[in-house]
């Protein structure tokens, strides 16, 4: 049993995430912002597969608190809640304090996050961080539009890299990696795949994650993204 510690895991791409770990005999750290509200799923998986913790990601002193009540070792961490961020987010027209906290979440929080669960990670004999970034993140694209969350995006996958170089002696594997265009409230019904399709292509890549991979980029199906 492999023991998964999920960020945003109560809807979208996290709920899929939680739901094929749960199938597969798996085990599940969840972080949610309220632990009272949360899907069935999360309410009624075997207890020797679930842990919820409620966190806020933007909340340095909760995630401290939150990796403080942890008592066991985490084998992999995925860095997936995240915020699209405001509606006015153009270089010419943005809403600076919508973009901060699109970085607080997106940017800044995956890091944190990694910082605090780094002794759990080291417990583990095949420690891996996985962070969920996006395509829209790769300074390789030109377009515009969304500027907030392309900078959030580009940011983490740049700080990921940094983490990557840094516990790469620890042997601890660092990746981010495009989930896709997924079928959630961010990416709409219009999207290409549903989240349990992204699930099971993020779940492959997350399993055979060594350190000959650390520091890239990859899609959710295993291919390599560029920068």
């Amino acid at each position: 049993m492999t023991t998964f510690l999920i960020t945003g895991a109560n809807r979208g791409i996290g709920l899929a995430l939680t739901a094929a770990l749960i199938a597969r005999g798996d085990r599940v750290i969840a972080t949610v912002r309220d632990p009272f509200k949360v899907p069935g799923l999360l309410r009624t998986a075997p207890r020797d597969q679930m842990v919820l913790l409620g966190l806020d990601v933007r909340d340095g002193r909760a995630v401290s608190r939150a990796a403080a009540t942890l008592d066991e070792p985490v084998d992999v961490l995925i860095n997936n809640a995240g915020i699209f961020g405001p509606e006015r987010q153009t270089a010419l027209d943005m809403d600076f304090e919508g973009f901060a906290e699109t970085l607080a979440v997106n940017t800044l929080a995956p890091l944190r996050v990694a910082q605090a669960f780094l002794p759990h990670l080291k417990q583990s004999r095949v420690p891996r961080i996985l962070t969920i970034s996006s395509q829209m993140g790769a300074l390789s694209g030109s377009a515009s539009g969304s500027a907030a969350y392309r900078a959030s995006k580009a940011g983490v996958n740049k700080l990921m890299q940094c983490l990557a170089t840094e516990l790469k002696p620890a042997g601890i594997p660092v990746v981010v990696a495009h989930p896709g265009w997924v079928q959630t409230d961010m990416g709409g019904a219009g999207a290409d795949i549903t989240p349990d399709a992204s699930a099971v292509g993020l779940l492959a890549l997350a399993d055979k994650l060594t350190l000959a991979d650390t520091g890239q980029f990859f899609r959710w199906d295993g291919s390599v993204h560029p920068w």
